[in-house]
């Protein structure tokens, strides 16, 4: 699935989708997600839990190729999140197969260092943990480098281990401390909230790349949700609220980085705040 904005081309390869429960978000109800029923079945299963969608945009801008967040990879010791532990899934296969060859990849940013955004940063060869991405530079924010490097936390600290420290420890990884522009086109900004150090990818003005700014679209709805995650919850309303208002005014293609459907759409202005309109890729 793939879109076209200013001549900048988005592939979207996803890894895996699953359900989660309503309290993901701490003040939501199941009537809150009943009250949305355009919801069901792209973005709410018939049980009424969230899908979340754990996919890899992969950005071509000019000569340039860049892959937006690495899911959350292969034969990694996960046993907190059944889901991601020890998994084998081909999504190197499936990256290959829209034509993305791991050594043609030049950037890879991760939006914020969560176990499920930097998975296959690395993969496992002869008992040791080797980038996936040879020949790029990985993007991280400096402040979730600094954040997690001291964290205790027993889920993010082993992907930490497995899936950041050898791209370091490999000399690829570039700390990112404000706006950065990669392109002409393409450019980082700094959306910190839910985790210190977060990122988010725009094209120019007219598409964005939310990372987890926006973990769904009934959020749009109601950017006060806290998420589960959330480092700041303040800081975390306060930037997706920014988000919103900038994708709103432009109108820009909003592609969500856990948005299963087609993860796309707009953002449109209502008499309360926003709604999400889904749209199909270009």
């Amino acid at each position: 699935m793939s879109w076209n904005v200013d001549g900048v081309r988005i592939t979207r390869v996803v890894e895996h989708v699953m359900p989660f429960a309503v309290d993901f978000f701490a003040e939501a109800t199941p009537a809150h997600v009943a009250a949305e029923p355009w919801l069901v079945p792209d973005f709410v299963d018939s049980h009424g839990r969230y899908l979340m969608s754990f996919h890899t945009f992969v950005i071509e801008a000019g000569a340039r190729c860049i892959v937006v967040d690495t899911c959350t990879g292969n034969s990694k010791d996960r046993p907190l999140i059944p889901e991601f532990d020890h998994q084998s899934r081909p999504f190197l296969a499936d990256l290959a197969a829209a034509g993305f060859d791991p050594e043609s990849v030049d950037v890879v940013v991760c939006t914020h260092l969560h176990v499920d955004h930097v998975g296959w940063n690395t993969r496992l060869e002869d008992g040791r943990w080797i980038p996936t991405f040879p020949r790029a530079r990985y993007l991280f924010g400096a402040a979730d480098i600094d954040y997690w490097a001291r964290s205790e936390d027993p889920l993010h600290t082993s992907a930490f281990a497995d899936s950041v420290q050898p791209v370091i420890d490999a000399g690829l990884v570039e700390p990112v401390l404000a706006d950065t522009r990669l392109t002409a086109e393409v450019q980082i900004r700094t959306s910190p909230g839910h985790t210190p150090g977060h990122l988010s990818v725009w094209i120019g003005d007219s598409c964005v790349i939310t990372g987890d700014v926006l973990h769904h679209p009934i959020q749009c709805r109601h950017p006060e949700w806290t998420a589960t995650g959330d480092v700041d919850p303040d800081t975390a309303r306060a930037t997706r609220r920014e988000l919103l208002a900038a994708a709103a005014s432009t109108n820009a293609l909003v592609l969500g980085t856990h948005f299963a459907g087609t993860s796309a759409g707009r953002v449109l202005p209502t008499e309360d705040g926003y709604r999400f309109a889904p749209e199909a890729p270009s």
